[in-house]
């Protein structure tokens, strides 16, 4: 049987994306992948299954989905509103679905990027190494109605797994480093940066999102006469009307903007996850602090299915119910 996902409805932009495509911005392609690649991870720790797998991102809403065979999911990155049969079901956990039931994801109620995983992954055709979807390029394009979804083999497992998910939903301080033209700021500029209160602006996709903020606008000096150079996700473009703008991982493989700093990798999701009008600030850290969170960040990452527990369920609803043992240890001979 072809194990299939098949789109009934979706948001505007569904996309499959995985851990993304490196080593080709000498080509003119950015990485891309997932916006929130920590959300990969979580996936994969739900499903016991590798972190190269490719998922659905969902921005802001997802859609109605139904199996074409039994099939694992999860769900994972910005808390979206599930239910399975008209059944709600709990976030950032993996779950059951047969074919004859119905998967409905609703809008986020925190953050923008939401997940779903399936057992075995997106199985769609690789592209230059990857099945990540870059609609800046032009490779591959947003899921519609009436898509059915590849899906891989599945090497099984168990479901009803929950995870605490890291809070990463709702803005809060990014690290950043020194870029190519820091330098270019006045010491009162790069320090009054630090200490602006900035919130996502409703301009925003998956290349970049700009930042709202009071006060005057930020310069370099001659920043007229700068060259384009490689730029890559994270990095915050200073634009010609002086106000912050966050590369994010369609964002085009060279650019002239000034750039203040770079966000670290660690701090990506949060800043990639904040909704129009989320709180945003920016602190500068050196090497050794930057490097120090990035293997934290790896650390917590590998760890991740050392934290799951349990899933309460109800086993009316159980599709795998059969595949527990139930009985051992519920009587003993004397009984």
């Amino acid at each position: 049987m072809t194990r299939a996902l098949k789109v009934i409805s979706c948001g505007p932009s569904v996309t499959v994306q995985d851990r993304g495509r490196p080593g080709h911005l000498a080509h003119g392609l950015s990485r891309g992948g997932a916006a929130d690649r920590l959300a990969l991870a979580e996936g994969a720790a739900l499903l016991g299954q590798s972190g190269d797998l490719a998922a659905l991102e969902m921005a802001g809403f997802g859609g109605e989905f139904a199996p074409t065979a039994p099939m694992r999911i999860a769900l994972t990155g910005a808390p979206m509103d599930a239910t399975i049969d008209g059944r709600s079901v709990v976030w950032n956990a993996s779950h059951m679905l047969a074919p004859g039931q119905r998967l409905r994801i609703g809008a986020a109620r925190r953050g923008v990027y939401g997940y779903l995983h399936v057992g075995g992954g997106i199985d769609t055709p690789l592209r230059l190494g990857a099945r990540a979807v870059h609609l800046a390029s032009g490779l591959g394009r947003a899921m519609a109605p009436g898509d059915a979804v590849p899906v891989g083999p599945d090497a099984q497992g168990q479901t009803g797994q929950v995870l605490a998910a890291q809070d990463r939903f709702s803005g809060g301080a990014a690290r950043i480093l020194t870029s190519a033209q820091t330098a270019l700021f006045t010491p009162e500029t790069l320090a009054r940066f630090e200490a602006t209160a900035f919130s996502r602006d409703q301009r925003a996709n998956r290349q970049g999102m700009r930042l709202a903020f009071d006060g005057a606008p930020f310069a370099a000096q001659g920043q007229l006469n700068i060259l384009s150079e490689i730029i890559v996700p994270g990095d915050i473009q200073m634009t010609g009307d002086g106000a912050p703008f966050v590369l994010l991982p369609e964002c085009q493989a060279t650019g002239g903007y000034p750039r203040i700093g770079s966000v670290i990798p660690a701090d990506l999701p949060m800043v990639a996850q904040a909704r129009p009008g989320a709180p945003l600030r920016f602190r500068f850290v050196d090497l050794p602090e930057a490097l120090a969170a990035h293997r934290a960040a790896i650390a917590e990452k590998a760890g991740l299915r050392t934290k799951l527990r349990p899933l309460i369920r109800d086993p009316r609803y159980m599709n795998d119910l059969l595949s527990y043992q139930l009985i051992g240890g519920a009587i003993t001979g004397w009984e």
